[in-house]
């Protein structure tokens, strides 16, 4: 019998484009962290490299998903966090994925999780505004300077999940 996962955070991105891997390293991040301070029951932090069959089959029947991922606006502000919520009664039409490094990107996922009935009860998008999408690693400056501010952005989220669904106070 598979447990059920409550709550999920989803590092999307490649670590070999640069910023493209923020999302991997928030995860990173949030592991190092929960060495400290364990995170709920339940909670499992993953990495994926966008692929929408994979973040499907990641979140699916979690009650909360929290994905990080890299995103690049023209003109851009490199460094600049943009947050998305969707739940199964309010969701509206995913944009176009060309900003998106991955082949498919995230909208498709959304799209085809709802088609198919597996979108998670509550799904939150953070993204990062990267500077620097091409072959390589480590993350620019500006990129790694949001990775902790990102990391307790993710916390919020689980706090405010857990205050609101399950009566949890920090």
């Amino acid at each position: 019998m598979r447990t059920r996962t409550r709550i999920a955070v989803i590092g999307v991105g490649n670590e070999f484009r640069r910023d493209d891997g923020v999302g991997r390293a928030v995860v990173e991040r949030l592991r190092q962290r929960a060495e400290v301070r364990p995170l709920p029951p339940g909670t499992v932090l993953v990495t994926c490299d966008g692929d929408p069959g994979r973040l499907i089959a990641l979140w699916e029947g979690a009650d909360l998903v929290v994905i990080v991922d890299a995103a690049y606006a023209r003109p851009g502000r490199p460094g600049r966090v943009h947050r998305l919520e969707l739940d199964a009664e309010r969701l509206e039409q995913p944009s176009a994925s060309g900003a998106s490094t991955h082949g498919l990107g995230l909208g498709e996922a959304v799209e085809l999780a709802r088609v198919l009935g597996r979108l998670p009860a509550r799904l939150v998008v953070l993204a990062v505004e990267g500077a620097d999408g091409s072959l390589g690693v480590g993350l620019s400056p500006v990129v790694e300077a949001a990775v902790e501010p990102l990391a307790v952005s993710v916390g919020d989220e689980i706090v405010r999940y857990r205050g609101t669904a399950a009566g949890w106070r920090p």
